[in-house]
């Protein structure tokens, strides 16, 4: 395994979208929802929220709630959520069909989650992420959301950071998100066991790259996505090719 060439490799490649000028975050793929989530200077409680909710069902459909619950409120103004009982959220969230897997447990989440950020924040829950925080403080004010595990809201301060283009003072403590994708990927990639934990893909990335360990989780997502797919991966058009042991082996398998 040639690790440093590993390492820089993902590493250029997450600078690069680091650097990027910051664009509409497609989390749905509709776009007025996207509209509203993207929407940091009127509507940052949509993000937050969107974080809330996402647990347990497809990241698509957690990221659509804030947007469902406009629709039938004919706005997601702070002010409006703040009026809204846990028994008018929960009716919300289950008629007339369910937004969420398990929608009285999430209409909880909501619920605190308005009271959080009116308690806490005045109303304005970008003041999570103000005035260049260091990246342990955001994290933490996520944890702070009935809901939201280390997983989430190291998830929520990448996005913060990577897409949105907030400011932190450092990004010591974003990580990556061990999902499935990410786990298969450093696997292949030889920097964990196939049978790693969590903890030991996240503690991998963060002797890899410490000072941001969560700038090689989009670019070993998308390999997951695109190309390291667990059955038959695309080696021959995935750009890590080059210095991946798995993707020598399947080159090997194939001349057999």
């Amino acid at each position: 395994m040639d690790e440093p060439r590993i390492r820089q490799i993902l590493v250029d490649k997450g600078m690069q979208l680091f650097r990027t000028p910051r664009t509409q975050v497609e989390f749905t793929g509709e776009h007025e929802a996207d509209e509203l989530l993207n929407d940091l200077e009127r509507m940052p409680h949509a993000f937050v929220l969107a974080c809330v909710m996402d647990r347990q069902i497809k990241a698509e459909l957690a990221w659509l709630i804030p947007y469902h619950f406009a629709q039938k409120l004919g706005s997601f103004e702070f002010r409006l959520l703040r009026e809204l009982g846990h028994g008018r959220i929960e009716e919300l969230m289950t008629k007339p069909a369910p937004l969420h897997r398990f929608p009285s447990v999430m209409s909880e989440c909501f619920y605190l989650g308005v009271e959080l950020i009116g308690q806490t924040y005045g109303g304005n829950a970008a003041l999570i992420w103000e005035d260049e925080p260091s990246s342990a403080a955001v994290v933490y004010r996520f944890l702070e959301f009935k809901g939201i595990g280390p997983k989430i809201a190291t998830m929520a301060a990448n996005i913060l950071a990577r897409d949105f283009k907030i400011p932190f003072s450092d990004y010591y403590s974003i990580d990556v998100s061990a999902d499935v994708h990410v786990r298969r990927v450093f696997a292949r990639l030889g920097l964990v066991p196939a049978a790693a934990t969590n903890e030991q893909v996240i503690y991998r990335a963060r002797a890899l790259h410490p000072e941001f360990p969560g700038l090689l989780d989009f670019p070993v997502w998308e390999i997951g996505r695109t190309w390291c797919r667990p059955k038959r991966p695309d080696c021959a058009s995935c750009y890590m090719s080059v210095v991946c042991p798995g993707a020598r082996q399947e080159n090997k398998e194939a001349n057999v």
